[in-house]
């Protein structure tokens, strides 16, 4: 009991980070659930119970709901955010993977995103973001998107939201003349240097996996979704099979370095050496 009194009673530097940083949280989402909340921060539900009802008390108009969750009352302003020095200089490595790592639309907009979260920087950080800036180059080994839709990454998340289809004219591997087909797509995911498209094919009537860089056309369809789907991760698992066989390899001591990281994906069970 002796415990749980002084953590009502805590007013520690630690509380007063924690409450900041939901009310950060709250700003970011919709809507955000108290569990989600105590996995973040480590703590119990019952301590995420009482910081909401002390940002509750000092003013802040918070509604919740139960088995729904918390968000903050449309319309309310917020003064600015400040970043730490850390957070600050991460923005330079997320911004020169948006560049290199999505189409030419999407990266546009985070650009643009950027030059507002920049504008409320301190002065120093604003001039280390810049050394920074000039210092570090990412230079991507695949032509991750067709040079002719530079638009997408945003006409496929834009379908993932509003489940809506999305025409694509693709161009398969095994196949000499590319196919047109509506989809319905689900998720995205970056896997081997390319990105990824998991959607319903309604040309060959099943999931089917879409690399980006080999959509030729697209189009966002005034179209809603024929089907119910599974989020993402349902559809990346792994197959399970009835019956598996063990394969030996040997190899000299000098190239195992080599097979380290994409081992796991075939099944890896032991090493000897």
């Amino acid at each position: 009991m002796a415990a749980i009194d002084d953590e009502i009673h805590d007013d520690s530097p630690k509380k007063f980070d924690r409450v900041v940083a939901i009310l950060t949280q709250l700003q970011s989402k919709r809507v955000i659930k108290a569990q989600e909340l105590a996995d973040r921060f480590g703590v119990s539900l019952r301590t995420i119970y009482r910081d909401i009802k002390t940002l509750e008390n000092s003013g802040v108009p918070i509604s919740g709901e139960a088995g729904v969750g918390y968000s903050i009352v449309e319309g309310y302003k917020l003064p600015p955010v400040m970043f730490t020095r850390e957070e600050a200089v991460s923005f330079v490595a997320a911004e020169k993977l948006m560049e290199h790592f999505t189409d030419r639309s999407l990266g546009n907009a985070f650009q643009s995103a950027m030059f507002k979260v920049k504008s409320v920087l301190r002065w120093t950080d604003k001039d280390r973001i810049d050394e920074l800036n000039a210092n570090i180059h990412v230079s991507p080994k695949k032509n991750l998107f067709n040079k002719e839709v530079p638009n997408a990454l945003e006409i496929l998340m834009n379908g993932i939201v509003n489940k809506k289809q999305v025409y694509i004219r693709y161009q398969s591997f095994d196949a000499s003349q590319p196919s047109e087909r509506n989809i319905e797509p689900i998720g995205l995911y970056h896997d081997k240097e390319y990105w990824y498209l998991v959607a319903y094919c309604h040309l060959r009537k099943e999931h089917r996996n879409f690399r980006s860089d080999r959509i030729i056309k697209i189009t966002g369809l005034d179209i809603s979704f024929t089907l119910q789907h599974k989020e993402l991760s349902a559809y990346l698992q792994k197959p399970q099979f009835d019956t598996y066989e063990v394969v030996k390899i040997m190899m000299d001591n000098a190239y195992v370095k080599y097979v380290q990281h994409s081992r796991q994906q075939y099944g890896f069970i032991s090493e000897k050496k």
